[in-house]
């Protein structure tokens, strides 16, 4: 697998700190061209700088690589075009998009305003809507593109306090399982990266030891794989302290019930054995779910 990325022009959302200035780095390191994208907001998500986007590429021109700064919001689409249009207007081409922008404004459900709950959801998940959905007729054309969704454990399997940000991490799993469906014929291959590390983000959600297990720069080569000319497609890679591993939504052998009136209670009866995990696999897409029930059904009738 080459993890060559000369002659690539990479769009890294959020990358004035933490993760994302960790990705525009090892990409520049290894030959792309990056439009470094951080609104320079808090971690909240309010107020914003251009300084942050820039100084990633103080560095990274100061380093002998070639980027260009950008602070628009992904919550705004028109921005996010222009942002997306400047790239073109200098390099011509857009090969890698890493959504990695976002906000937390972590509250327990019951306590969390909705506007909070939206705003998140806005910015993680719209924001990488947006941001696909500029880059995604570019990649088409060429029939070439990369973009990786920055999911997470929360999303994946819940965090307290954290509704809003699970919802739109989840979302994003989602949208990258359809995307990967749909762009496969251009050679557009989508894959997320659940992080676990230290930025800004987890500031006071871990004890320092922790912290300092948890490097940002320990996810970088998750995110180079998913990025690479030879990346997988349709893949949920987690990182974090020197280990990866890989998360699947999979579906379960399950149980034909039928149909009457006693169904209901022979479920609750046999969850169990519905939820067994032994005979579980990973569906190529979402009518496989109803192929396995129909599938089954078309059995039992033959009986």
């Amino acid at each position: 697998m080459s993890l060559d990325f000369s002659g690539r022009v990479a769009i890294v959302t959020g990358a004035g700190g933490g993760l994302g200035r960790e990705h525009a780095l090892a990409l520049s390191k290894r030959g792309a061209k990056v439009v470094v994208n951080d609104l320079g907001g808090a971690r909240d998500g309010s107020g914003g700088s251009a300084s942050a986007a820039q100084a990633v590429v103080d560095e990274i021109i100061a380093a002998g690589g070639e980027a260009i700064a950008n602070s628009a919001s992904v919550t705004d689409f028109a921005a996010v075009q222009a942002m997306v249009q400047d790239a073109m207007d200098k390099w011509g081409r857009v090969d890698i998009l890493i959504n990695n922008a976002g906000i937390l404004r972590d509250k327990s459900f019951g306590k969390m305003e909705l506007e909070d709950f939206r705003l998140v959801v806005e910015v993680h998940l719209m924001g990488s809507v947006n941001c696909c959905k500029a880059v995604w007729p570019i990649m088409v054309e060429q029939n070439y593109g990369r973009i990786m969704m920055t999911t997470s454990s929360s999303g994946l399997y819940g965090n307290f306090g954290q509704s809003n940000y699970s919802a739109a991490k989840l979302g994003l799993v989602g949208l990258m399982q359809t995307l990967s469906i749909e762009g496969a014929k251009h050679d557009i291959r989508v894959n997320s990266l659940a992080p676990t590390a230290a930025t800004r983000m987890t500031n006071g959600l871990y004890p320092e030891a922790m912290l300092n297990a948890i490097q940002a720069s320990d996810v970088v080569p998750a995110m180079l794989v998913l990025a690479a000319q030879d990346a997988p497609n349709r893949t949920i890679l987690c990182a974090g302290a020197g280990s990866f591993e890989a998360a699947h939504i999979s579906l379960t052998q399950g149980v034909y019930l039928g149909r009457g009136e006693s169904v209901d209670e022979e479920l609750m009866a046999r969850l169990q054995e519905v939820k067994d995990s032994n005979e579980q696999k990973i569906p190529e897409n979402g009518m496989a779910q109803g192929h396995q029930e129909i599938m089954a059904a078309m059995a039992a009738h033959r009986d």
